[in-house]
């Protein structure tokens, strides 16, 4: 059975949503299907049919984060020190050589992988160009729109 890796912080987040789905949204979606059943007619009933929509999207979620913590290589990034050098989990401040922008990204699990949190996967293009590298080190991003090159600014293991 294969292990996916995960960081601590995004197996949390995972058990929360699992937590507010069981507790929160399904009782609130079976008593939606109890009160549209009350209204009558089933074939005709909108309300009913979206509910019963619903609550198969909200069992498939549950199943779906059940698997997924269940399969996980759970990594306490605060316990890893390998210094300056990226692994998995690291917060990595980057310099655009082009643009001398600067970026910050944390690499985590394909599953808990978020751009607008900043979160990019270790699976993605960025995180194998960094990983086993060190600040101060300029790599090449190989990635479908052409090569960047990126210094690494800092690394934290927050």
């Amino acid at each position: 059975m294969t292990r996916h890796p995960m960081t601590k912080q995004g197996a949390d987040r995972l058990r929360e949503e699992l937590s507010r789905l069981k507790r929160v949204d399904r009782p609130k979606i079976i008593a939606a299907i109890a009160e549209a059943r009350a209204h009558g007619d089933l074939k005709e009933n909108a309300e009913y049919h979206a509910a019963r929509e619903q609550q198969g999207f909200i069992e498939g979620r549950i199943q779906l984060l059940e698997s997924t913590i269940s399969h996980a290589q759970i990594i306490d990034v605060e316990r890893l020190n390998p210094g300056e050098k990226v692994v998995f989990g690291a917060t990595v401040t980057l310099s655009d050589e082009e643009t001398a922008e600067e970026k910050i990204y944390q690499i985590v699990g394909d599953v808990e992988a978020d751009i607008k949190h900043n979160r990019i996967a270790v699976s993605s293009p960025i995180s194998r160009a960094l990983i086993g590298h060190e600040v101060g080190e300029v790599v090449v991003v190989r990635a479908p729109a052409g090569d960047r090159e990126y210094e690494i600014v800092d690394v934290k293991y927050v």
